[in-house]
Order: C-alpha cells, then sequence, then structure tokens
C-alpha cells in the first residue's frame, strides 16, 4: 500500500500524458467510425506518419540545444502543423486507394476491414523498406532517434511527481486541439454536413450535402490529429520506428470504444481514462502489465458496454 502512495501521483501525472495521446489518435478511429461505420485500423500507421514528418522537420532544423520561450514555441508549431498537414494528407489519400472504391461499388464493411488491415501492413512495410532508408540513411526496421528540443526541467511539484515542461505541452496541446475539433463539427457548417452524414446518408445527399466531401474531410480531420499525437509522441520519448503505431493504435482504438466510439468527447473521456488506468494498475502488477491491462479493460468494454462509458454516436454530439 505504501508503495501505491509513493506512486500514485507520478503514475497519474504519466497516465495523463499518456492519455492525451490515446485520444488524440482516438479521435480519427471515432470520426471515420460515426461517418462511414468503418474501423479504420491503418490509422494507426497514420500516426506513425505524423512521428516521421515530425522527425524530419526537428533533424532539419538540428537544434544545438534544448529549446525555450519563443523559440520553443516556434519549433513545437511548426512541428504540429507539418505533422498535422502530412498525416492528413495521407489520410485522404488512403480514404482514395484503399476505402473509396469499395464504397463506390457497395462493398461489405468486411471487406472494408480487410482492406483497412492490408494497409496497414503495406504503410508498415513501405517505410521500413523504402520511406525510412530515403529520409534518415538509417536500416528502416532500427528505432530512430530525435534530438531533444524540450528541457526535462521540473516546472512544479504535485506531491512527489514532479511535472516537467514536456508534460504541460503534451497535456495543454492535447487538450486544445480537441476543443478546436469539437467546436468545429459542432459549430460549423462542415461539421454539421458531417454530423448530417453520419446521421443519415441518404437524406444529407437529398439537402446537397456531397458524401465524397464530408469522408474527405473527415478522413483529414481525423489524420490531422494522429499527426499531432506523432509530433507531442515524438518531442516526449525522442525516438519512432516503423512500427510505433501498432500497439498505439490498438490502445488508442481501446480508449474510442472505452469512452464511446464515434463520440468526440467519449474520445477525450476513454483515452484520459485508459491512461490513467494502465499506469495505476502497472505500480501493482508492474510495467510489463500495461498493455494487458489495456486489452483487458478492451474485452471487458466489448462484453459488458459495448457502447462505451458516453455511448452517444457522432451525429448526436452537441455544443
Amino acid at each position: 500500500m505504501d508503495d501505491f502512495l509513493n506512486q500514485f501521483l507520478p503514475s497519474t501525472v504519466g497516465g495523463l500524458v499518456f492519455g492525451s495521446i490515446y485520444a488524440l489518435i482516438a479521435l480519427g478511429y471515432t470520426m471515420v467510425y460515426g461517418v462511414l461505420r468503418l474501423i479504420n485500423f491503418a490509422h494507426s500507421e497514420i500516426f506513425m506518419i505524423g512521428t516521421f514528418a515530425s522527425l524530419v522537420t526537428i533533424t532539419a532544423i538540428a537544434p544545438s540545444a534544448p529549446l525555450t520561450g519563443v523559440a520553443l514555441f516556434g519549433m513545437m508549431l511548426l512541428i504540429i502543423v507539418i505533422s498535422a498537414a502530412v498525416s492528413g494528407g495521407a489520410a485522404m489519400l488512403l480514404e482514395l486507394v484503399a476505402y473509396r472504391p469499395l464504397r463506390k461499388k457497395g462493398a461489405t464493411r468486411l471487406t472494408a476491414l480487410i482492406s483497412a488491415i492490408g494497409a496497414s501492413l503495406f504503410l508498415q512495410e513501405l517505410f521500413a523498406l523504402v520511406i525510412i532508408p530515403w529520409l534518415t540513411d538509417k536500416p528502416g526496421r532500427n528505432q530512430q532517434p530525435s534530438p531533444r528540443i524540450v528541457d526535462r526541467d521540473t516546472v512544479f511539484t504535485l506531491g512527489n511527481a514532479a511535472v516537467r515542461l514536456d508534460h504541460i505541452i503534451v497535456v495543454v496541446a492535447a487538450v486544445v486541439m480537441m476543443i478546436a475539433l469539437d467546436r468545429l463539427v459542432n459549430r460549423t457548417k462542415i461539421g454539421r454536413g458531417i454530423r448530417a452524414t453520419a446521421q443519415d446518408p441518404e437524406a444529407a445527399v437529398l439537402m446537397g450535402v456531397s458524401i465524397d466531401n464530408i469522408v474527405r474531410v473527415t478522413f483529414l480531420l481525423g489524420g490531422a490529429m494522429a499527426g499531432v499525437a506523432g509530433a507531442l509522441y515524438l518531442m516526449e520519448f525522442e525516438n519512432t520506428d516503423y512500427r510505433i503505431g501498432f500497439v498505439l493504435g490498438i490502445k488508442a482504438f481501446t480508449a474510442a470504444v472505452l469512452g464511446g466510439i464515434g463520440n468526440l468527447r467519449g474520445a477525450l473521456l476513454g483515452g484520459i481514462a485508459l491512461g490513467l488506468i494502465e499506469n495505476w494498475g502497472a505500480i501493482f502488477l508492474g510495467s510489463e502489465w500495461k498493455d494487458v491491462i489495456a486489452f483487458t479493460i478492451l474485452v471487458v468494454v466489448l462484453m459488458f458496454r459495448p457502447t462505451g462509458i458516453l455511448g452517444e454516436s457522432l451525429q448526436k454530439a452537441r455544443a
């Protein structure tokens, strides 16, 4: 019990950091599912692409020491924008190549799911064999380290937990991006189109909504959120590889299911809850059990509450 009390606050801080990244990735799963009723398992590779976009950007600038002040803000803004743009573009290309032909032919959801799994494996191997060696001049299956851009200095403490600047950046940036996406979906014309398509695609077409445009925008927004998550992940952990999205992607899917897949606010809640639960569980069982804890949560939620904590779909979300 003493060990739990000593590790509770540090584990909580770590859980919030991981949970924020899970939540950002989960937004892509929940948006695509809300509109197309498709589990886009290739979304984890969109996150991976975001980490490499950030890695290339940071390496090109090559800061000689961790940044501070305006320089740090500018660097974070740059890698977030570039990663969001690259991942969003990759997600749109994925929809165009892997999903749209199936949708136009009226393929079943199982066919689309198989296509998603195939696209995921294809992107992993494409990066391992071609893209990573071309970008870094290093073997594609090795871990790719990133220069440090943020000092690990403690900003303040909560009990015995040190809260560092990188922790604050991850949590604040994630919350800001999730609030912005929530406002966009609930307050803008394109957001109304997304919700209308999620609720009744045929009626949306009759009202003048272009389904193809809505699907493109949905993949763009979901991919952009994964790109932001990739930038924050690389800044925090300073390495990536071609399979970095595999386990993180499944955990983000777990977060989406936990909060209520198809619900943007559920993705936020599910991501934070999952990050906290797996970190708290690791206090008792050890860090090697984190993945087991996360996947056990997925099984339990699917068995006893498959609609998740909030259980609302995208079209029912309101400001």
